[in-house]
């Protein structure tokens, strides 16, 4: 998953302000994409990284993704005449100190290399992937409604859901595209729906938000040169609505529970919290929150 690290901090801190526990620890009182997708992916990590808050390390691709996202969004602060390569590749070194400012743990990352040659490497292919975006969208001919915008909605079930989408465009018409960037490949096409999913949860978002369905969403794939569009209707929609209340129930029972199973796949060895995982040996911390016995469910 190329989710931004801005992001990620901005959702697991809304998404666990629910009612606090022994430690301090929130139960989760919304859904984001990225959680969304970490519980199908594995209802423990989910527990790590929303109930539990265990730190992880940095990583250079997704650091590399925040960089990339930032010089795009900041690009369209110039007149669209300016709006070229050579000025968004400029804005590479600004954005990624005022980047370590915010986040100062990102200094670690480089910190085995005292030459700068992995820095250097790193930079070059940031400023690849900027220069990609060139060849599939021209921002000289775009002016966006909304960039970096946080979206929130609750829906009549009391479900909060909430995200953080890169560009919304407007037309003319009234016509609305929500539009995402990933530093990664584009998927093959058996996985392309995964990689939708994201796009149809900003779409039932801002449904529900505005009562419009979005006319088109666009991923753009800066790694392979692609660009995935589809084009929602309201039956879609529903469909993920009714998903996401079925994964929220699932959540819901696991909080209450404290049994958050472990499943394993490829994904593994790349996780943080492998230390604290039963399938590689580690014990889970004590579990925080109370935890509801067996047939003593409330609702």
């Amino acid at each position: 998953m190329d989710s931004s690290i801005d992001e990620a901090v901005t959702q697991d801190s809304a998404e666990g302000a629910g009612a606090a526990g022994e430690r301090g620890a929130l139960a989760p009182v919304s859904l984001s994409p990225s959680r969304a997708g970490d519980f199908m992916q594995c209802p423990l990590l989910y527990r790590f990284r929303v109930i539990d808050r265990l730190p992880e390390k940095p990583s250079e691709a997704a650091t590399r993704g925040t960089l990339v996202h930032a010089v795009l969004e900041r690009l369209f602060d110039a007149p669209a005449g300016e709006r070229t390569a050579p000025r968004a590749k400029a804005l590479i070194p600004g954005q990624w100190d005022r980047l370590r400012e915010s986040r100062p743990e990102l200094t670690e990352l480089f910190a085995d290399d005292p030459e700068g040659e992995r820095l250097a490497g790193w930079l070059a292919e940031a400023e690849r992937l900027v220069e990609r975006w060139f060849t599939l969208e021209d921002p000289t001919r775009l002016e966006p409604a909304e960039r970096e915008l946080f979206v929130e909605t609750e829906l009549d079930s009391g479900l909060r859901l909430r995200g953080i989408i890169d560009r919304v465009d407007v037309a003319p018409t009234g016509e609305v595209r929500i539009v995402d960037y990933k530093t990664g490949k584009a998927p093959r096409p058996e996985y392309a729906e995964g990689a939708l999913f994201q796009m149809k949860f900003y779409a039932l978002v801002v449904w529900r938000l505005k009562g419009i369905v979005p006319r088109r969403l666009q991923l753009v794939y800066l790694g392979s040169g692609d660009v995935l569009t589809y084009d929602p209707v309201p039956a879609d929609l529903e469909r993920v609505e009714r998903r996401l209340h079925a994964l929220w129930e699932a959540i819901r029972q696991a909080t209450e529970s404290g049994d958050w199973r472990p499943r394993p796949t490829k994904l593994c060895g790349w996780c943080d919290h492998r230390a604290h995982c039963p399938e590689f040996g580690g014990t889970p911390p004590p579990y925080p929150l109370p935890v509801t016995p067996p047939g003593a469910r409330a609702g």
